[in-house]
Formats: C-alpha cells, structure tokens, sequence
C-alpha cells in the first residue's frame, strides 16, 4: 500500500470515529436532557454516560450550549433545511413560495418536536437556551431577507405594508411559538398547522391580485 493511500486510510478511520464519538455524545445528552432537564445535566454527567472524558466533549462542543446546539442541528440538518429553502428561492409563483415557506416551518419544527422533547417546561426558561433561542431566530430572519426582497421586486406583496413590516409578519408567524401553542399545546395536527399557515401568510401578505 501506498504512503497517500495510507495516510488516507487513516484520515477517514479517525474522521469515522470522531463521528462516532460525536454521535455517542449526542444520544446521551439527549437521553440526560430528557430524564433530569437540560438545566440540571452537566457535562461530567454526559461524559460518563457517553464514556468519553469530558475534555472531549468540549473539544467537539466547546459547551453544553455546544452540545444543545448540536441536537438541535441534528433534528433537521443544515444540509436538507438548505435545501428546503432553496426549493422556495426557485418557485416562481408568490403563492406557492408562500406555501413551502409554511412547509418549512412545519418540517422544522416538527422535527424538533420528535427529536427534542425535552425542550419545553423549564428547560426553556433556561438561560442557555434563551440565549441560543435568540440567536437562531436572528438567523432566521436574516435567513427570510432574500425571500421576502425576490418577492417584493416581483410586487407581489400588498402595498399597504413596507418591506421591514413585511418581513417581521413574516418571522413572527413562522416562528416556533405558534407552532408549540397550536401543535403541542392545543393538539392541532401537523397538517392543520401548516395548511393554516400558508393560508395566513398568502392573505396577510400577497396583493390581493396575486393571492
């Protein structure tokens, strides 16, 4: 064999296993988060149960906000929300954009809600995860920018409200707090949420002459 084929050999068997480790440590600070409260679990604790050392763990993680973090990239990797979000850039039609921007939403979410159910109750109210929640919803809005200004040039919003206001109803509606009030806490189903939601935005924000 080879030096390069060596040397390659070795690169992808240390980059399995330091995918393995990750994994390991995300499925038990996902099994501590959910048993104990994530505001209760330590990183002592998840390296012990992920048999790891802990300074691996901040290695991958940096933090347990790493690690929440972590979890949460894992419920719906940046990969396919990239490309759910570029199915919307290349729809044409205003309304039909409007109705995958409602899909995302729901796919989001919904994989948040099957993957993390520890994030409610207390753990929310944790400052960690106050902290990690605002930065996600600032990308999120920057992330909506290109949508919402593609759709404006093509004057497919109502006149009556600015880009700013525009972009805020936006963010507002799609955001995670409708999604828990309607889906976790008051039973409504996936579907219904999202069907309601596309419904909303389509007759909220489109002039009437492209809705």
């Amino acid at each position: 064999m080879s030096i390069s084929k060596k040397r390659s050999y070795n690169s992808e068997s240390r980059k399995a296993q330091s995918q393995e480790t990750k994994n390991r440590i995300l499925a038990s600070a996902k099994m501590l988060f959910e048993s104990k409260g994530f505001e209760k679990v330590t990183i002592e604790e998840i390296a012990r149960e992920a048999q790891v050392s802990a300074p691996s763990i901040y290695s991958i993680f940096q933090s347990k906000r790493g690690v929440l973090l972590g979890l949460m990239d894992e419920a719906l990797s940046p990969e396919k929300l990239e490309a759910l979000v570029e199915q919307g850039k290349k729809e044409k039609c205003p309304r039909k954009r409007l109705e995958i921007t409602a899909s995302i939403a729901r796919q989001l979410y919904d994989a948040e809600k099957a993957q993390l159910s520890f994030l409610r109750g207390a753990s929310m109210l944790d400052p960690v995860f106050k902290e990690l929640e605002i930065e996600r919803e600032k990308r999120r809005h920057q992330r909506q920018k290109e949508t919402v200004e593609t759709m404006a040039n093509e004057k497919a919003f109502s006149d009556n409200l600015s880009l700013s206001k525009i972009r805020d109803i936006l963010w507002a509606f799609t955001g995670r707090d409708l999604y828990r009030m309607f889906v976790v806490e008051r039973g409504w189903s996936s579907d219904e949420y999202e069907k309601w939601l596309a419904e909303l935005l389509i007759q909220v924000l489109l002039s009437k002459s492209r809705s």
